[in-house]
This record gives structure tokens, sequence and C-alpha cells, in this order.
């Protein structure tokens, strides 16, 4: 793979080790509801961006609107959040790029904000030239940020990879011609993401980027 000077790493799933609260916070929801919960496994079957078209999988949204279900998930998830760990290992791949002159830039579909204040409570600004966030909590897609910050800062794609645990880390990758990368360890079961080149551990990375 050629050499890149930038990483757009994905947060939630990649960075934060949120999957089980993610789930727990759904089931909770659910019941609130009167739904029938989901197994762990059916989550990471199901979980998908846009969120609301994911939500649609488990809840009738004529009955329960979106916006309802979105802000009482944050409001469960961005305080419960903060006593997540972030995954094994990814700290040493984001300082040895880091280190090597690779500009790290933290790309999330979380309003901006609330994404600001969980890189400040983990203690990981310094790790990137940028974080990049959403203007609602919504989980709507994260395209338009990144092709903005990379039409903004002339990147040549070709120089950048994404490096993420969805579907639509890979779409936002492909929409902006860049190489990605797949976590199997967050949001979406490792058999949604075949199509992609996947890693299951993040000191796996160093063997594939940056090696001629």
């Amino acid at each position: 793979m050629k050499k890149k000077k930038y990483i757009f790493w994905d947060f939630n799933g990649t960075i934060l080790d949120d999957k089980r609260l993610c789930f727990e916070i759904l089931n909770k929801m659910l019941v609130e509801k009167g739904r029938k919960t989901v197994t762990l496994n059916e989550y990471l079957m199901i979980f998908d961006f846009p969120v609301k078209n994911y939500y649609a999988k488990v809840y009738d949204l004529e009955q329960t609107p979106f916006k309802e279900l979105s802000n009482r998930f944050i409001e469960l998830y961005q305080p419960a959040s903060y006593d997540e760990k972030l995954h094994k290992g990814i700290i040493d791949s984001i300082f040895y790029y880091q280190s090597m002159g690779v500009k790290n830039i933290l790309l999330s579909a979380s309003e901006k904000n609330n994404l600001d204040d969980q890189v400040k409570h983990f203690g990981i600004g310094h790790y990137f030239e940028d974080v990049l966030g959403t203007t609602n909590t919504h989980g709507e897609s994260k395209i338009e940020v990144a092709k903005a910050y990379v039409l903004k800062h002339k990147i040549n794609p070709k120089d950048a990879i994404m490096i993420g645990d969805t579907l639509h880390d890979a779409e936002v990758a492909e929409s902006l011609g860049m190489d990605v990368i797949l976590y199997t360890k967050g949001h979406q079961h490792k058999s949604r993401l075949k199509k992609y080149k996947t890693i299951d551990n993040f000191y796996e990375l160093s063997e594939i980027i940056n090696k001629k």
C-alpha cells in the first residue's frame, strides 16, 4: 500500500470500545417502548448508518418518532460513555503514525460538542490534527464533513486512508477515493465487512500502512 500522509480515524467502535454499551442502551430503550429486545449478534447484524435506518428495523417510527429515540439514546449514552475503555492498541497505533509524520484526523458522525467532550475526557486530543463531528445527534452520514475537510486542506485522497468499523466508513472512503481498513470488533459483524480489508487488532496496521 502506498505510504499515507493522512489517516482518518472513526471514533465510536474504532477508538472507543462502546459496542456493548450501545447494545445495552438499545435494549433498555426497546423495553421502555414494549418492543422485543435483540441479542448482541443481532445488534451487530442490524446496526447501520444513517442510524434512522437501523432504528427502523426494531421500531415503528410512525409510532415512535426517530427524533425522540435519538434524543433518548444520547441522554443515556453520553454520560455512560465516559466509563468505557479505548480499544487495546489503538493509542499505540495513532501515536506510531503521528511520530512518523502522518497527520491523524478524527472523523465521527457524532455531534461535535459531544465528541469534543469525549476526546477531552479520554485525553487524546493531542494525537489529532483535527477533530471532525457533525451538527446534530441523529447519527447521519459524515461524508459531507469529510469532503469539506479534504477540499479545504487540498488533500489528495491517494495520500489518505480511512480506519473504521462499519460499512459507512467504507462508504466515506470510497466516496472520496481513499483506501479503507475496517476493524472487526466494532459495531458491525465481521461477516458484513468481508468485501474490505479488515484487521482484528490494531497491531496489524503497521503491516499494512506505510509498507512498500
